[in-house]
């Protein structure tokens, strides 16, 4: 029965999802998933059919994607009462989607699961992926790539944080170096490690080559 939800899990976010070209595709939704499910395997904690759950539809709600969280999270909502998921489950999965973004700022999580996803997807956000991410964010968002005369903005709002005036080498500093010490579980720090030391060394090279250091 599990995985009759989790095959119609697929199928949604691949429908909703899949020709998405900011990051935040089918591709890096199964990413998530695979390291959503490696720390809980690792760390032997979490119940797997919700955190596979939860990783699978995280993105659905979000502002990003849409025009509010509102019409995303109806998105979702309306799904659930199509699958007939119980009670429980819809909630706790529900919860850990509504808790678990950097722009939400919530320190305490909810569960051990929402620990897991968030984890998981501040992963796919550092490292050689995750740099990735961020230039194909900032140009479908029409941010320029670099703006020495910007400064890094810091304690922002919610708003200030997706609207403001920044750049996509900003956004590493106001979020994806940070992310490192933000983690819950020793198999993510340890994963973390290498992808933050590599993002390091991408922006002193970046640096080298914008004030054309030869």
């Amino acid at each position: 029965m599990n995985q009759s939800y989790i095959q119609k899990a697929e199928e949604f976010v691949k429908n909703q999802l899949g020709n998405d070209a900011s990051g935040h595709d089918w591709f890096h939704i199964d990413r998530v998933r695979k390291l959503s499910l490696h720390i809980a395997h690792t760390e032997n904690s979490g119940d797997l059919f919700v955190v596979e759950m939860a990783a699978l539809l995280h993105d659905i709600p979000d502002g990003k994607l849409h025009e509010n969280e509102e019409a995303g999270l109806d998105i979702l909502m309306n799904w659930f009462k199509e699958i007939k998921l119980s009670e429980d489950r819809e909630k706790a999965i529900t919860k850990i989607i509504s808790t678990i973004s950097f722009s939400a700022g919530i320190s305490e999580l909810p569960s051990i699961e929402a620990k897991i996803v968030q984890d998981a997807d501040r992963l796919d956000a550092i490292g050689a992926i995750g740099i990735a991410r961020t230039f194909a964010y900032g140009g479908k968002k029409g941010q320029p790539m670099y703006d020495p005369s910007i400064e890094v903005r810091e304690n922002m709002t919610k708003q200030e944080y997706r609207s403001g005036n920044s750049t996509s080498v900003h956004h590493f500093y106001e979020k994806l170096l940070l992310l490192k010490d933000m983690l819950h579980t020793g198999t993510a720090k340890k994963i973390a490690a290498e992808r933050h030391d590599f993002m390091n060394r991408f922006l002193q090279q970046f640096y080298e080559e914008w004030d054309v250091r030869l």
